[in-house]
């Protein structure tokens, strides 16, 4: 029996041993200085299970037309869409996360993926988990990693003097798998803080010397582990009290405010996953009137929880220790379906919340074609795995070699942090990337025209359901204006993307329309 089998089949929330995933030999003194208690920043993770509407979330009023074209029967009256300025407009059900922004507490990137999106639930959560490209199966997680490399041992002679509370909580029954490591998990999964009853260790005999009796063992240790990490973990609980009154009947705010109290009563953990589900809205999202049903429902829960959570931080004086970050595995579709509801997509705008976040919206509002086809979705403008990357190097202050490493070699920094006396990478405002396709609508040949310094250039072309078709660029060029010519022979009439991407975080995705020969 496998190991992750063996445990689960025990009912334990504990740490759980993978497949090993090798690294390259990196250095340590970034990756212990991150998770030193010298640094005491936390990342909270909102998960919205299900695969998330972005365009209803969060809709660009520059396209309203062709979205009220092509999914009418879900569309939010833009009389009632909350207006944010950028040709944005929040959902109506998130007032609470729009006091937020109008604080300056908020950032918004538009559009984000991964290449060659992968529409299954399993599959993209495991890639989002993961942080692995698509065509790739990882038995890691990307903060798994993040962790593994300063603790190399874990969880041998863990918990002790120096690293006294877990690394990760997930508030919930299952550990989450963006901490999984190498040889174990670093999350531990809890419900209820002032409820972690000790877990029986199944006696002191010594375990044999066969496979069955390391695997006993293992489980022996995880337990030990598990029921010293509980008192501190329920000390912490016992040594803060909330602020801020949060929401009743709304389990993602009673995870929040678990976590608060966690954080302000001195728990050391860096990182915390809590989730929301629902988001699998194939049917009934809406109901016949578009402000109302389970997708304003979802929005009003997301958006409680949090402005909650953000004033709880505020009010016990630890906000600017705390980022928090959204993620779900995709979008959904452009079009609407029959059932008042949306199918499983590509890219979709991902929210960060705190006093040190580049407040605003980084990348532009997504194009919608005129007349999408059914399978069509939003374009990805920016990888998920630049996200993570640019919060370990901001907010964790891990280098940029390190997060190539952890990731993906052709990361590109995006500049979210701002303030906060943190190690922004840059505080500059981020340069215009002008980039213009031509002619469009296209029959023939197109040309992509666009301005770079002496720096590495991507450029590629997608299809309206997320897959990248051919790679044009992917090389250093020299400074100056570049016009790449484009021969479209072999590709069917329709919507297609060119996504550009040089370096420093400029990066932008253009619509472009092979018309009908």
């Amino acid at each position: 029996m496998k190991r992750r089998n063996f445990i689960q089949s025990a009912g334990l929330s504990l740490p759980l041993l993978l497949n090993g995933f090798k690294l390259r030999a990196m250095p340590k003194s970034s990756i212990f200085s991150a998770i030193s208690s010298e640094n005491d920043r936390v990342l909270v993770l909102i998960q919205l299970n299900g695969g998330n509407d972005g365009l209803s979330m969060i809709t660009p009023l520059d396209q309203y037309d062709k979205l009220a074209n092509a999914r009418g029967n879900i569309l939010i009256p833009q009389g009632s869409l909350l207006d944010v300025g950028s040709n944005q407009a929040f959902h109506p059900g998130l007032a609470g996360i729009k006091s937020v922004f109008d604080e300056g507490k908020m950032a918004v990137v538009q559009a984000v993926g991964y290449p060659n999106q992968n529409r299954s639930h399993f599959r993209s959560s495991d890639i989002w988990t993961s942080g692995s490209p698509a065509t790739e199966n990882w038995t890691t997680g990307w903060l798994g990693r993040y962790f593994q490399q300063g603790q190399p041992d874990f969880p041998i002679d863990y918990p002790n003097a120096e690293y006294p509370d877990p690394f990760a909580l997930t508030l919930g029954g299952n550990v989450t798998e963006t901490c999984q490591g190498t040889a174990a998990n670093f999350s531990m999964a809890i419900n209820d803080p002032f409820n972690l009853n000790p877990l029986a260790t199944g006696g002191n005999d010594v375990p044999p010397s066969t496979p069955y009796g390391d695997e006993l063992a293992f489980l022996r240790q995880s337990i030990e582990s598990t029921n010293a990490y509980s008192d501190g973990i329920t000390e912490a609980a016992n040594s803060a009290t909330n602020m801020a009154t949060y929401p009743d009947d709304n389990n993602l705010a009673q995870q929040l405010k678990n976590v608060a109290l966690l954080i302000a009563g001195g728990l050391q953990t860096k990182v915390y996953v809590v989730n929301l589900g629902g988001f699998d809205t194939h049917a009934g999202q809406v109901a016949l009137d578009p402000t109302l049903g389970s997708y304003p429902a979802l929005m009003e829960l997301l958006s409680g929880a949090v402005s909650a959570f953000q004033q709880d931080l505020v009010l016990l004086g630890i906000e600017k220790r705390v980022m928090t970050m959204t993620f779900s595995e995709f979008g959904r579709r452009i079009r609407s379906n029959d059932s008042l509801g949306t199918d499983h997509g590509d890219a979709a705008p991902l929210m960060l919340f705190g006093s040190c976040v580049r407040p605003g919206f980084t990348g532009e509002s997504p194009e919608i074609p005129d007349n999408p086809e059914v399978q069509e979705a939003v374009a990805m403008q920016y990888d998920f795995r630049n996200v993570y990357g640019s919060i370990l190097m901001d907010w964790f202050e891990v280098e940029q070699a390190d997060v190539q490493n952890l990731l993906f070699p052709d990361f590109s920094y995006i500049p979210l942090v701002d303030g906060c006396n943190v190690s922004a990478t840059s505080q500059l405002p981020v340069p215009e990337l002008a980039f213009t396709p031509y002619p469009n609508p296209f029959s023939g040949t197109v040309n992509v025209s666009f301005q770079s310094g002496n720096e590495h250039v991507r450029l590629s072309l997608f299809d309206g359901a997320g897959q990248e078709l051919k790679v044009l660029i992917n090389k250093r060029l020299d400074a100056g204006e570049h016009t790449i010519i484009f021969d479209s022979d072999g590709l069917a009439s329709g919507s297609y993307y060119f996504h550009l991407r040089l370096e420093n975080g400029r990066q932008k995705t253009k619509l472009v329309v092979k018309a009908r020969g």
